[in-house]
């Protein structure tokens, strides 16, 4: 067991903690003794345990990412942040959506906000701490056809086509990339000489969260009939086995507090059939040419 593992006083500091995998994973990280709790949500009126302290953030707006992570700062005073853990997630049925900057919105929620986020935040990060993005394997064309074959950031800032499918489409090469941030952010020299550990966490095909909240009503009762149908593809296929929030909560706790820990070298952690296992990305997750270009992009669309 490490020092952060065992350290007796903890602040964790989260999005996407307000329903399903994020909200599961709350209720056990605010249970822990000597455990703070700061979570980025849109709004009021949310249900959150006890002690679990709110403040607002828009992934839609830059501005407010910005604005949140001086917030965070501010409330923290000298002390650091002990897991940052970047869940929040959305997904469309196609790219007509644009974010306060022009972005489109899977593009610019999933990837873009927390891209900043995580460069704004990762200076407070503690010693032994733990930066967590989190991913999905359907970022890999091995296990879902509609995963990214080749990326282009500017054609997912900036999309011009559509058609079928092109919401899970952008969906899949959001999660591709907050998977080739994770591996810049776990190569970075100053978070390494500070024994940082970076994941990437996938959940798996997980049932009863509320990712697909922005799609329209119909498509939300297409994906309820097809649920089903996953589970016996799932049989033959591992990817698709349908796991539960509560169980992907759990990994992702413990994966915060230290818990659970990758092997060594290990950045992608995937729950399959409710394991936790550590299996290699795609090909393209794997390049470095794809992750430093990424990064550079990026950060020229956030400005930083």
């Amino acid at each position: 067991m490490n020092d952060h593992a065992v350290s007796a006083y903890r602040t964790i500091v989260m999005t996407g903690a307000t329903n399903g995998i994020g909200a599961a994973a709350i209720e056990r990280l605010a249970r822990q003794p000597g455990t703070r709790v700061i979570v980025g949500a849109r709004g009021t009126g949310r249900t959150l345990p006890a002690g679990v302290e709110v403040l607002a953030l828009d992934l839609a707006s830059l501005d407010s990412v910005r604005a949140f992570a001086d917030a965070v700062v501010a409330e923290l005073d000298d002390a650091p942040i002990d897991a940052l853990i970047l869940n929040a997630g959305t997904q469309a049925s196609d790219q007509k959506g644009r974010t306060s900057d022009g972005f489109e919105t899977t593009f610019g929620v999933n990837h873009l906000a927390h891209y900043l986020l995580a460069r704004l935040l990762a200076p407070r990060v503690a010693d032994n701490g733990r930066l967590i993005l989190t991913t999905s394997d359907t970022h890999d064309p091995a296990v879902t056809p509609l995963g990214p074959k080749s990326l282009d950031p500017a054609a997912l800032a900036h999309p011009t086509g559509g058609g079928f499918g092109s919401g899970m489409r952008a969906y899949a090469a959001s999660k591709l990339c907050n998977l080739l941030t994770a591996r810049s952010f776990a190569d970075a020299p100053e978070l390494a000489k500070r024994n940082i550990t970076v994941i990437a966490f996938n959940p798996g095909f997980t049932v009863g969260t509320n990712l697909g909240g922005r799609s329209p009503r119909t498509q939300r009762i297409f994906a309820a009939l097809v649920v089903p149908i996953f589970s016996i593809v799932g049989r033959f296929k591992p990817e698709f086995s349908a796991g539960k929030p509560e169980r992907a909560g759990e990994v992702l706790a413990g994966l915060a507090t230290g818990t659970v820990t990758p092997p060594p070298g290990k950045v992608y952690a995937s729950i399959v059939r409710g394991e936790l296992t550590y299996p290699s990305p795609s090909a393209l997750a794997l390049d470095d040419a794809q992750r430093d270009g990424l990064w550079e992009k990026s950060a020229e669309m956030v400005g930083v």
